[in-house]
């Protein structure tokens, strides 16, 4: 097995409401990612294969990445579609979608449950389908030659680290909320299993110069 490294994709359209509008990178996001293949680059951090989604803030930050290396998109990295979530949670149960950050600490983990139970209608997939697409596509990519470099959302990564850990609903979505944009993320093969031995690190962004950088939403 080959270890993985995972990439939060760049800030993308903080005010979007919905899946279309927020899939593309700020301003910030972009320099978020050109940071990061810098530091990749002066730390001689050496990936032999770059995946995506298929997603426009993927494929964008892998861009300003500038890794040099081809990347392969698969479809089976995109993120969870929360805004749909959120919106058919709305409908069928009365939660409002929340409209400033320290609202999304209480939504998120009832969106999440309500889905793992199947309670929502509208639901565009499963939350089991989700979780079967994340396990299957890791496992794929671990079973290649070399270390990997995936640039995928925080959702996917918090689904990453609840299978490696057995994580609780409540306690995938606080890791979920925790994620920052072009934060690193690394899974070792460690006894057959992929383990995490690294998490939601943002070295790039350590400079004084650039803690404005360090973004969740």
């Amino acid at each position: 097995m080959s270890h993985i490294t995972l990439v939060r994709h760049g800030q993308a359209n903080s005010t979007a409401r919905d899946e279309q509008s927020y899939d593309r990178l700020s301003d910030l996001g972009r320099q978020q990612a050109a940071w990061l293949g810098r530091h990749f680059k002066d730390q001689n951090q050496h990936h032999t294969r770059l995946y995506t989604g298929t997603l426009s803030r993927h494929i964008e930050t892998a861009a300003a990445m500038e890794t040099g290396l081809t990347p392969i998109r698969d479809p089976r990295l995109n993120e969870l579609e929360y805004f749909t979530l959120a919106s058919a949670m709305e409908r069928e149960h009365g939660l409002p979608l929340p409209t400033e950050r320290e609202s999304f600490v209480h939504h998120l983990p009832q969106v999440f449950a309500a889905w793992q139970q199947d309670r929502i209608a509208g639901a565009p997939e499963s939350f089991a389908a989700f979780e079967a697409r994340v396990q299957a596509a890791l496992q794929d990519i671990a079973g290649g030659d070399g270390p990997a470099l995936v640039v995928t959302s925080g959702g996917l990564i918090s689904m990453v680290m609840r299978q490696s850990l057995r994580l609780d609903i409540p306690a995938m979505a606080a890791m979920a909320l925790a994620i920052f944009h072009t934060s690193v993320h690394r899974m070792f093969p460690i006894g057959g299993q992929l383990s995490p031995v690294l998490f939601n690190a943002v070295p790039h962004l350590e400079p004084m110069a650039r803690h404005h950088a360090q973004t969740h939403i």
